[in-house]
């Protein structure tokens, strides 16, 4: 069997890993994907004479961001049959994720969702420059653009974006208070609970993909949304449960029905209030809440 400890290629790829992971599941929003485009960035990197790579990094993300440009593609084209509204893979995330401002807020559920309606293009852009401030040259040359339009495409993007992001920061003293509240309300069906908690104009978007009961649109306001939330989760056979947790850099809450996982609820928090709840019911989309997932938007220092 073939020892990797003193391979190059290998110790590069390694060390790099967890960058392209967190460049491909930005761009993508699913880490299941993110996982297939890390494959085959690996195998194309397998066959590439190091010596002729000046800069590993650049190279390791040029390639990652090229795959995954190319599975967005085919992944919006399976979003159109999607049933009901498509959240992002909802991964646990680290406390340190949550402390690292920049990685938090590009990964929350509710700045992801605005990058959703960017064009592939605009979107690998806007990650690549915004996120991990890559060089508009080193992006041309991932994306097939000339520099010159590539600047463009950051600036309307970041533009895009900043019109449709949350403004407001919540620390982590008053997410932690405002999650507990939550979860008390939703473990008892508390009417008045809910109202404290809830603002009034909340919006809760619910993601079953067609395998378990979820609204096929978004709803909106206080009573419609409680409503719902008890329909989901106040007849059930079996206990449930809540977990107090962190996805994608937002407070949420890990929904056990009978010790199995029935769902991930994120939420957005303004003034101390719930305005958006997340509520993954899709099973395909559990696969990164055992445990947390690596992020980083540097690399990590080659072993040798």
């Amino acid at each position: 069997m073939r020892d990797h400890t003193a391979d190059p290629a290998t110790d590069a790829f390694v060390a790099h890993r967890n960058l392209l992971f967190t460049v491909a599941y930005e761009i993508l929003g699913s880490a299941a994907d993110a996982e297939d485009v890390l494959q085959e960035t690996w195998l194309r990197w397998a066959e590439v004479d190091l010596a002729q790579v000046n800069d590993q990094r650049a190279y390791l993300v040029r390639v990652t961001t090229r795959r995954a440009l190319d599975r967005l593609r085919a992944l919006r084209r399976r979003k159109e049959t999607y049933v009901g509204p498509w959240l992002p893979e909802p991964l646990l995330t680290s406390p340190d994720v949550a402390e690292n401002v920049e990685l938090a807020e590009s990964l929350s559920m509710a700045v992801m969702l605005v990058m959703e309606t960017l064009s592939p293009t605009e979107r690998a852009v806007f990650v690549l420059r915004e996120v991990f401030d890559v060089g508009y040259d080193e992006i041309a040359e991932a994306v097939g653009k000339t520099p010159a339009t590539v600047r463009q495409i950051a600036h309307r993007s970041r533009k895009h974006v900043d019109a449709r992001r949350p403004r407001e920061v919540v620390s982590p003293r008053q997410a932690q208070a405002a999650l507990a509240s939550f979860q008390h309300a939703v473990e008892t069906g508390d009417l008045q609970g809910v109202l404290d908690v809830l603002a009034p104009d909340v919006v809760l978007i619910s993601d079953g993909g067609g395998v378990r009961s979820a609204a096929l649109r978004p709803v909106k306001g206080l009573t419609k949304v409680f409503r719902l939330l008890l329909a989901n989760l106040g007849d059930k056979e079996g206990a449930l449960t809540s977990e107090p947790t962190t996805v994608n850099g937002d407070p949420a809450l890990l929904l056990r029905v009978g010790g199995e996982i029935d769902s991930v609820m994120a939420i957005r928090l303004e003034d101390s209030l719930v305005t958006g709840i997340y509520f993954v019911r899709n099973p395909a989309k559990f696969t990164h809440i055992a445990a947390a997932t690596p992020l980083t938007l540097t690399c990590q220092p080659i072993s040798r």
